[in-house]
């Protein structure tokens, strides 16, 4: 099979901008940048965004952990990661005046439309942020990019920064993560609020009484008549849902009883935020 081309031209820019990439909020958001579009260690999210109803264009591990603490905070509206940095005449500007190279393609030679990792809408503001890892902040190259970049977000008024590896809370992601994909669990339209009702009952009186997990899940799949997993499965979901809470800054392990378990709402939420 063919590689993709990523070589940059003039005219791919033109067409990527009438493509709509990098416009459009929520849903019909579409990223400067996708991870067929460069060579990293991207990967799309498992399953949709929680916040945003689509799939995220995450081009590194740490910029899909980040997503991951956006995509929990109730106070985030919208995530709209690979941000361009437009028109592109700005950039170079910037560049020209505080007399650093702009970013340009290897192998063309053509100036590249920087880009922010992610542009945040936080409550009632916009928050821009760059995430890399801290070995990277000693490179001279790289802190002169960031410069490019903090002065055209400054000239906008947004609240620019730089995120890495050690401000992200690994436990608390990596708990994150494990419910993740069971936001939108199937089985909850298919077995039925009144089913769906009786797992949580059972199932919240094992944990309030220090059950493992695991055990407590499998023998509520065998009261219920349920193929096994499913309950655990439903378990992740009411986590992701915050209808139920744990401690999420320890990780959750099903081998374990569930720590600090309550239930934080009494109704089954089917609708995704921001959906």
């Amino acid at each position: 099979m063919a590689k993709r081309k990523r070589q940059l031209t003039e005219a791919k820019i033109e067409r990527m901008i009438k493509e709509g990439r990098g416009q459009g909020i929520g849903k019909d958001y579409l990223p400067w940048l996708t991870i067929q579009d460069v060579p990293s260690e991207g990967r799309a999210t498992r399953g949709v965004g929680w916040t945003t109803g689509r799939r995220h264009q995450l081009l590194s591990d740490i910029e899909r952990d980040y997503f991951y603490l956006l995509d929990y905070c109730d106070d985030v509206s919208d995530i709209r990661e690979q941000f361009p940095l437009l028109p592109l005449e700005e950039t170079q500007m910037i560049a020209e005046k505080i007399g650093v190279e702009h970013p340009k393609d290897p192998k063309t030679g053509i100036p590249i439309v920087m880009t922010t990792d992610f542009l945040i809408t936080y409550q009632d503001k916009t928050l821009a942020r760059t995430v890399k890892p801290s070995a990277e902040l000693e490179n001279e190259r790289t802190i002169a990019k960031f410069e490019i970049e903090r002065i055209y977000w400054d000239s906008r008024h947004v609240d620019w920064g730089i995120i890495t590896d050690s401000d992200l809370p690994d436990a608390l992601i990596r708990n994150i993560e494990w419910v993740h994909k069971e936001f939108h669990n199937e089985d909850v339209p298919a077995l039925g609020i009144f089913t769906i009702r009786n797992l949580q009952q059972m199932l919240s009186a094992r944990l309030h009484n220090g059950e493992v997990i695991s055990r407590a899940c499998l023998a509520c799949d065998e009261q219920l008549g349920l193929d096994a997993g499913t309950s655990l499965a439903l378990f992740r979901h009411f986590i992701a849902r915050k209808i139920w809470s744990v401690d999420m800054t320890e990780r959750i392990m099903p081998t374990l009883p569930a720590k600090d378990f309550s239930e934080k709402h009494s109704d089954i939420r089917l609708e995704a935020k921001g959906g």
